[in-house]
């Protein structure tokens, strides 16, 4: 597949590197709101000239935030181009996929919205988990780890030079996730850690604008610490994350189980550009079938991500 990416921040980065080790898959080139020649670097090109490439590309991928650059931009590009996204405002992905849906079919595109991993996989693993285990408690917990959506939301802020989220679970829930027989609201049962480099003139109104921030930090237990721009470089240039998707259900005479999925990542944009990379072969899957609109990894059936035939995964998973 002819793949394009938009944005070469920290994901950009990562689906690059994974799309040029992929001898299944050629990146033709990374769209960028900067100006391309600033980089020295024939794969970048301008964003204004995407129109351009529109008969070149099968899939692009969009390495652009939620907060602000996917709604506004993705509605757009979808009317010449196959897309994937990790749009994660969770709150807004219900009016998302109804706007990406619509302008999908109407233009006989397709619309992969909100992969990665949570919204994504840890999805997945929260509809299987209650599908299966129907009497039960599901209980989601994120980190300790870099947030990609929460950061870029505290970058947004005017005045804001660096920043980056934590996002930290309550050990002691977790660990007594078992006994606890409810399911915890994620403000309840994580805490969130900004760090951010600004002028200190700028303080306050940014620690305001971050704790009443709907959507991302109101109204989490969220702590702002300011620091300079060299302890920044110095302390937080890593992106590790993960988490738990834990469901604990009846069965049958009071007995438990517990389905329980776990990620550990070294690098949270690296993972996810795994899956968005995975999802490209399940666009195409799409177009060939001629299902054009709106799809998450929801509806999408499993062998779709791996490019393989239906019998080839029957034949080597089962």
């Amino acid at each position: 597949m002819n793949l394009g990416i938009v944005g070469y921040g920290n994901l950009g980065k990562s689906l690059r590197g994974l799309i040029e080790r992929d001898p299944r898959l050629n990146l033709v080139k990374v769209f960028t709101r900067r100006d391309p020649s600033s980089f020295n670097d024939e794969i970048m090109e301008s964003l204004d000239k995407i129109l351009d490439y529109k008969e070149e590309i099968d899939v692009l991928l969009l390495a652009i935030g939620s907060a602000t650059d996917v709604p506004q931009m993705a509605p757009e590009l979808i009317k010449n181009f196959n897309t994937v996204d990790a749009y994660d405002n969770h709150a807004h992905i219900p009016e998302y996929f109804d706007q990406m849906e619509k302008i999908a079919a109407e233009n006989s595109k397709v619309a992969f919205i909100s992969t990665g991993w949570d919204p994504g996989l840890f999805s997945l693993n929260r509809l299987i988990g209650e599908s299966i285990l129907v009497n039960g408690h599901t209980n989601t917990f994120w980190g300790k780890g870099v947030s990609q959506g929460h950061s870029d939301a505290l970058r947004r802020i005017d005045g804001v030079l660096k920043a980056v989220q934590y996002t930290i679970p309550k050990e002691e829930i977790v660990e007594n996730i078992k006994d606890a027989k409810q399911d915890y609201k994620s403000y309840e049962s994580h805490d969130r850690l900004c760090y951010v480099v600004c002028d200190s003139e700028d303080e306050k109104r940014i620690y305001d604008e971050i704790v009443d921030m709907e959507d991302y930090f109101k109204p989490y237990n969220t702590e702002v610490v300011f620091i300079t721009e060299e302890e920044f470089d110095r302390d937080h240039n890593s992106m590790p994350h993960g988490g738990h998707v834990i469901r604990v259900g009846e069965t049958l005479d009071d007995n438990l189980a517990m389905y329980k999925f776990t990620l550990e990542l070294d690098s949270n944009p690296d993972f996810t550009a795994s899956v968005m990379i995975a999802c490209t072969f399940a666009v195409n899957k799409y177009v060939q079938n001629g299902d054009f609109g709106a799809h998450t990894v929801l509806d999408t059936p499993p062998y779709y991500y791996s490019g393989a035939e239906k019998k080839e995964i029957i034949a080597k998973y089962l």
